[in-house]
């Protein structure tokens, strides 16, 4: 998407939920917006940076970003902090001290949740932060209502001196809706004001806030009912009547076309008197919402009757197909009020694909080394790409929870392994963005307790697993400029290891690597292993001449498909009889030049000297140049 600075106000365009709230970003006028990359809110500041007059930026991790936000906007400016909704964990220090602070410039933070755990570890509903931090919460529906909402926030923002949350949802993210926009506000900057007794937070001070957090609380509720991001949709069957907000309220009213809706668009603090009114035109209410029962529990705590979880499902989407089979069973036109979380029917019968990495993906040897040195190994993983060496063919973790805790987790495994375990080296692995996030205080925590474990740093020096954005291990910034970039080697150093057990490694040469970790694991110290080949999806990346197979010589043996590269592609299997009359399993293969990246890893697997380089006429790649 272009900037669209040019459109005039009024104009109509075709964008994503996520390019719409940075559109609306750029349309109120804020001048500051920092983020770290996290489906399904990364491409919220991608878009954001190709706008003028904002000032976007990627930091290390979330709570240095809501960090940087909230600087900006005590500076004066209206400012945008946007992460999914595992970074709000990382950066609710902050946020739970700032909403007694309160901002200066409007400051609006985007949570993106991932409802349905498309690319995350679990599922978190961020409306609870609205009731923990005293918040008001934003929950637009589609695009155009994440624009018009964006704005609102800021507007709300700085009427009642808070920092307000947009939540939003993969679905809201990543559709795309006709959104008409808006001409960029022209905002003075309102400059610093210095009152310590606000913006440091002693005990003493924050004291004094704690009042004036729930006079705004008054104020937030007052506002909620009559706030006109709350809507009914009208209908004609008084039976049933919904109450419902963000995507969630579409499906109904297209699983429920004449049922009544009050949708709502300020979900935090919920309009208590309006949804008592909303009640009593109906004859049954249900709520609806993703994931958890907030408006349920509280509408029932304000003394009405409602159906709710109950009936629909606690996690994924609520979709059109799910909704109509709850109503189904509201009806009692069914028996088994249990289904309803399969009403979208049985999925349907594919090949089994499951996620890989990616040909020639320098993260394919560390995990081919790791698994077959598994049995000695106990293996704590990470947040990346590289969560895959959890499944087929390597199956190299043992463990992997969060961002960062690949070290910490692992600096437990040693200190606390039992008797069986005692003889196995521990061993974590972390990529290059997901240390500098949250990694390096793990590090630091294993050399000040002199722990035993060897640490991998897979630096493929970019956020892979996101798309490819940067990050101070890159050497450049969001717009592509250049920037300082980090010497891993240097800083663990800084942290404490000791130079001799520092190794940066070509992760290609396989037996190198596969000596080096063997060692590592052996030494009764903190070692660390980084690993220094680009990501192949990125122009860092410089591919070799293609492989081939020499089917003649192939014996079958099959170690170079334990590599892992989805580039070899198995032709057929055989079974044998060893001269021992034991049965013994062949697969042939072949190596699909066109993906090939020619890293020679599978070289160095193969016994028989089976695969040589591809000859140039043959080449798919240069065949079609």
């Amino acid at each position: 998407m272009n900037a669209l600075t040019d459109v005039q106000s009024g104009s109509r365009a075709l964008l994503s939920g996520n390019e719409a709230v940075a559109r609306a970003v750029w349309e109120a006028g804020a001048t500051l917006a920092t983020a770290y990359p996290g489906t399904p809110s990364t491409e919220i500041l991608e878009v954001l940076a190709r706008y003028p007059d904002v000032d976007a930026q990627w930091a290390v991790n979330e709570k240095v970003s809501l960090e940087v936000a909230i600087g900006g906007s005590l500076a004066g400016a209206r400012t945008f902090c946007a992460m999914k909704h595992v970074g709000m964990n990382v950066a609710a220090d902050a946020l739970m001290s700032q909403t007694l602070a309160g901002v200066n410039g409007g400051l609006v933070i985007a949570i993106a949740d991932d409802v349905g755990l498309s690319s995350s570890q679990n599922e978190q509903d961020s409306r609870y932060w609205g009731r923990f931090a005293h918040l008001p919460i934003l929950e637009p529906a589609d695009a155009d209502e994440a624009r018009a909402f964006t704005l609102a926030a800021y507007e709300l923002s700085e009427q009642f001196n808070c920092p307000v949350i947009l939540r939003l949802t993969t679905r809201v993210c990543h559709v795309k809706t006709v959104v008409t926009v808006g001409e960029r506000l022209t905002m003075d900057n309102k400059g610093f004001i210095r009152d310590p007794r606000r913006w440091v937070m002693l005990p003493s001070n924050a004291k004094v806030m704690l009042p004036r957090q729930a006079e705004r609380d008054v104020g937030l509720a007052a506002h909620a009912e009559t706030s006109d991001l709350t809507t009914i949709l009208p209908g004609d069957d008084a039976s049933l009547g919904v109450i419902a907000s963000g995507p969630a309220a579409l499906s109904v009213r297209e699983a429920l076309p004449d049922a009544p809706i009050l949708k709502l668009g300020l979900t935090h603090p919920i309009p208590v008197a309006r949804i008592r009114a909303f009640a009593e035109t109906v004859d049954q209410v249900l709520v609806v919402e993703e994931t958890e029962p907030l408006v349920e529990q509280e509408v029932r705590a304000a003394g009405l009757t409602v159906i709710g979880k109950d009936l629909l499902p606690r996690h994924g989407e609520l979709s059109v197909a799910v909704l109509r089979h709850a109503l189904a069973v509201l009806r009692g036109e069914t028996e088994t009020p249990d289904t309803v979380a399969a009403a979208a029917g049985p999925d349907p019968t594919v090949f089994p694909r499951p996620p890989t990495m990616c040909p020639g993906c320098p993260h394919l040897t560390p995990f081919y080394c790791l698994s077959k040195l598994r049995k000695a190994l106990l293996i704590s993983g990470d947040i990346g790409c590289y969560t895959l060496g959890a499944g087929h063919p390597w199956q190299a973790m043992d463990t992997c929870t969060c961002m960062g805790a690949s070290l910490t987790l692992a600096h437990g495994l040693a200190a606390a392994k039992g008797e069986a375990d005692a003889k196995k080296g521990v061993v974590a692995v972390i990529g290059d963005s997901t240390f500098l996030h949250m990694g390096m205080q793990g590090l630091l925590n294993l050399v000040y307790n002199r722990a035993n474990v060897t640490v991998m740093i897979l630096d493929n020096r970019t956020v892979a697993m996101t798309g490819g954005q940067e990050h101070p291990g890159t050497g450049f910034d969001i717009h592509g400029d250049e920037a300082p970039r980090v010497d891993f080697a240097a800083l663990v150093q800084a942290m404490g290891v000791k130079p001799e057990r520092v190794h940066a490694i070509d992760p290609y040469d396989l037996p190198a690597l596969f000596s080096l970790i063997r060692t590592e694991t052996q030494v009764p110290e903190v070692s660390v292993i980084i690993t220094n080949q680009p990501c192949v999806l990125t122009d860092r990346h410089v591919p070799h001449p293609a492989l081939t197979v020499d089917e003649e010589a192939c014996t079958g043996c099959g170690s170079c498909i334990n590599t892992g590269c989805p580039a070899i592609e198995v032709t057929r299997r055989e079974t044998t009889v060893t001269k021992a009359g034991h049965k013994k399993d062949l697969a042939f293969v072949r190596i699909d030049s066109a993906f090939c990246t020619g890293c020679n890893a599978c070289v160095e697997t193969c016994a028989p000297d089976a695969i040589v380089p591809l000859a140039p006429e043959a080449h798919p790649r240069l065949q079609r140049v």
